[in-house]
């Protein structure tokens, strides 16, 4: 705070010209007001659709899993492909598409649901990534195969969901498992992806095509995955 003496002030602006007087007054004033200091500016809003990610939080995401269906938790590395059949030691033609198939596979930092039922076997997860697929890598793989021993799959990107804030991406694979007596044994695996913020989250439907019951619908995919990056991201939309 500068300090101002009022009688000396007055006494030496009675000996000053007009003008001389106004700029000094116009001086003190601003002396005075920036001893005062300025109350900082207030913070810039914040997007309500952006925010802090937490794996963590996708245990919230359960009360959005088909209902009846037995529901378990994952923890440690959680792998997209062995989600859906393929191993450790699983291979993609061509191989660099292999990280659209599985961006984390190693990640210990990764947590998750699984959800399982007469329409099939969904899974919610989230992990660490150091950063989303280059668009030209995603542009360069439309389609790729899947072999793991006795297990191959054919893979289609399909459109991805529209998630603010987030890269996306989808892909659906039948896959074929064929063993030494030559019976077989059918699959659909529908996945789609978003990268945000360092992490990965991801919703899986593995259905099988031969069963008695109605598989879950497909849309359920894009669904959860809308619902596991709300959760992420400690929305209102995940119930806070």
């Amino acid at each position: 705070m500068v300090r101002v003496r009022h009688g000396h002030v007055h006494r030496h602006l009675a000996a000053q010209p007009l003008s001389s007087r106004r700029a000094l007054i116009a001086l003190l004033c601003i002396a005075w007001l920036g001893g005062c200091g300025t109350s900082p500016a207030p913070p810039a809003p914040r997007d309500p659709g952006v925010g802090r990610v937490d794996p963590a939080s996708i245990v919230t995401v359960g009360s959005a899993l088909p209902a009846g269906y037995e529901v378990a938790a994952l923890d440690g590395p959680i792998s997209a492909a062995a989600l859906i059949g393929f191993g450790p030691g699983w291979a993609a033609d061509p191989p660099r598409c292999a990280a659209l198939a599985d961006p984390a596979p190693a990640a210990p930092g990764a947590r998750g649901l699984s959800a399982s039922g007469p329409g099939g076997t969904v899974f919610v997860a989230a992990a660490p990534v150091p950063a989303p697929p280059d668009p030209g890598l995603i542009a360069g793989c439309p389609t790729w195969t899947m072999t793991f021993v006795h297990t191959s799959a054919t893979v289609t990107q399909s459109p991805p969901p529209v998630i603010e804030g987030a890269q996306t991406l989808a892909w659906r694979a039948p896959a074929t498992t064929v063993v030494e007596a030559g019976s077989r044994t059918d699959s659909n695996a529908t996945a789609a992806f978003a990268f945000l913020d360092g992490h990965v989250a991801f919703a899986v439907l593995v259905t099988d095509p031969g069963s008695a019951e109605p598989p879950l619908d497909d849309r359920v995919v894009a669904e959860l995955l809308a619902d596991t990056v709300a959760a992420l991201r400690g929305s209102a939309a995940a119930g806070e």
